[in-house]
């Protein structure tokens, strides 16, 4: 299928916060916090600054063989788990919670962009390998979060009374129930049995959801070499015991960040708190926070307690059941990655922004913030609709009482504004007071005031007038509306709502294909992709 992908900048989608603008700008305010900028030349300075910072590659490798044992694995994928024991191959990351299904687009444009960007800095250093990775935020215990998905306007929420961490709840038949309901929706389209055959095959009964996650998203991406990496591991965790004794013994993480965060405030709503102790404790079940209570050590909504001793114990001989929260997430994947480039959205950008403080606390080295790319998927019923009513894709991008009053004005068989005619009425009432004042200075207060009356009413009566066109097009306000829903689905962006589900069961596995073909690097627009063939 032919594709002709076009770009807005971000500024002009009204969908980006003013940190996100600020940062795609470079502004001065932000510069502080962080390492480099998301340039060529930003990436090969924390590229430098890597190769003198280097990870555990052994332990890394061992844990990627071991999760990727008994899983059908693309060859470009074992090269590239082989290639991360050599000190010359760096990761390009991106990291997402394991939303059902995937939960909504942008789930794989964060992945394909990473993707992308990988192959863009293995061609610009020739002698250094680059490798893609989707790092698995499996310990998230926000099931509201997770558990659902939408196509096409219907809403799918898995209801379960599992608790903890999302990735290590097990498939059950209410997910099998999903399925089958996915099915007999998409089965009208070329691939929609296909898709559903897939999710019945990875999401079977039994497996974790970061099993099948993982298994879904290698069966998607494995042939770009994409490694998908599970850090619920002990072996992996084991290697920020250092970060984990001062943590619970002597925090300092709470203090860095609140400090860089204050520092941030002044300029910009902060995205993330935190807290003395950023450690959760995770064991079956459970996922709940460390709190210190003398010299003590609670979890919070249990009846788990351990003394000092307990502890210092407990994290040498099960460093898997700490589990990082927001502050600390990003210290733990770039301790165990050797990674320059972190692929994120606005709000994974905006608290990393709190963080470089930390990271220097630690030695360990800052990853490039790269935003992650934005689709809007326009299929072309949609797009000839846009165009009967006389509007661009970008002009969608307002909401729908702005581009009915644009359709209002546009068609009017007379002028909806009284331009002109009300400073004809300001240039009447000036003659009207000189004239009265001259009679009698007091009067021109008087005047003043009729003055200021009739214009307002004028304005009213202008109102009106743009109300009484409005009615005569309510026809095409109905189609405004439903070419607002399908495109902002609930007055938001696509990529946030809908899931793949759909377009993957109409267009097949070459929509990932074109959408990695308009996948940018480092361009950091919003991309438009037309999407021809009916569905």
């Amino acid at each position: 299928m032919p594709f002709s992908a076009y770009t807005l900048p971000y500024d002009q989608t009204n969908s980006f916060s003013r940190i996100v603008l600020d940062y795609l700008q470079g502004a001065a305010a932000l510069k502080p916090f962080y390492a480099a900028p998301p340039t060529p030349e930003g990436l090969a300075q924390v590229l430098a600054v890597r190769r003198q910072k280097p990870v555990n590659r052994e332990v890394l490798a061992t844990v990627l063989q071991q999760q990727y044992a008994g899983m059908e694995t693309h060859a470009s994928v074992v090269h590239n788990i082989e290639a991360l024991q050599d000190a010359n191959t760096f990761t390009v990351c991106t990291a997402h919670q394991p939303n059902l299904f995937t939960g909504p687009l942008y789930f794989l444009y964060k992945i394909l962009h990473a993707i992308r960007l990988a192959a863009q800095l293995e061609a610009a250093h020739p002698g250094s390998r680059f490798v893609p990775v989707y790092y698995m935020g499996s310990e998230d215990a926000d099931l509201d979060e997770l558990n659902h998905f939408s196509i096409q306007g219907k809403r799918y929420t898995w209801q379960t009374d599992q608790k903890g961490a999302v990735g290590r709840m097990v498939i059950d038949n209410a997910i099998q129930q999903l399925i089958h309901e996915v099915e007999g929706q998409l089965a009208p389209f070329e691939q929609g049995k296909a898709i559903a055959a897939s999710l019945r095959r990875h999401f079977a009964k039994g497996n974790t959801i970061q099993q099948a996650t993982f298994a879904l998203v290698n069966k998607l991406f494995g042939s770009f070499g994409l490694i998908v990496l599970i850090p619920d591991s002990a072996s992996l965790k084991a290697l920020m015991l250092p970060v984990f004794e001062q943590e619970l013994f002597a925090p300092v993480s709470g203090t860095l960040v609140g400090d860089t965060s204050e520092r941030l405030a002044a300029h910009y709503n902060v995205q993330a708190h935190p807290r003395e102790i950023n450690l959760f404790y995770l064991e079956g079940d459970i996922r709940e926070r460390i709190i210190r209570e003398g010299d003590d050590f609670l979890v919070n909504n249990t009846a788990l307690r351990f003394s000092a001793a307990e502890m210092k114990v407990l994290i040498q001989q099960h460093p898997e059941r700490l589990s990082p929260n927001v502050i600390l997430r990003g210290l733990f994947q770039e301790t165990i990655l050797p990674n320059i480039a972190f692929i994120g959205g606005g709000g994974e950008l905006a608290y990393w922004l709190q963080l470089k403080d930390l990271f220097e606390h630690y030695d360990v080295s800052f990853p490039v913030l790269v935003l992650r790319n934005s689709f809007l998927l326009l299929e072309e019923k949609w797009q000839e609709r846009i165009d009967r009513l006389g509007f661009s894709v970008g002009d969608c991008f307002q909401k729908t009482d702005n581009l009915v009053n644009l359709l209002a004005r546009r068609q009017a068989e007379h002028p909806l504004t009284l331009n002109g005619k009300m400073e004809q009425a300001e240039a009447l009432f000036e003659a009207i007071r000189s004239q009265a004042s001259a009679i009698d200075p007091t009067l021109s207060a008087h005047v003043a005031a009729l003055k200021a009356a009739s214009l307002k009413k004028l304005k009213v009566l202008e109102q009106k007038m743009l109300r009484a066109e409005k009615r005569k097009h309510a026809d095409s306000r109905r189609q405004i509306e439903a070419i607002r829903q399908q495109l902002f689905p609930g007055d938001g962006l696509q990529e946030r709502v809908d899931s793949f589900l759909y377009y993957y069961a109409v267009y097949g596995p070459q929509l990932i294909a074109d959408l990695y073909q308009h996948s940018g690097a480092l361009e950091q627009q919003f991309t438009i992709l037309p999407l021809s063939g009916e569905a």
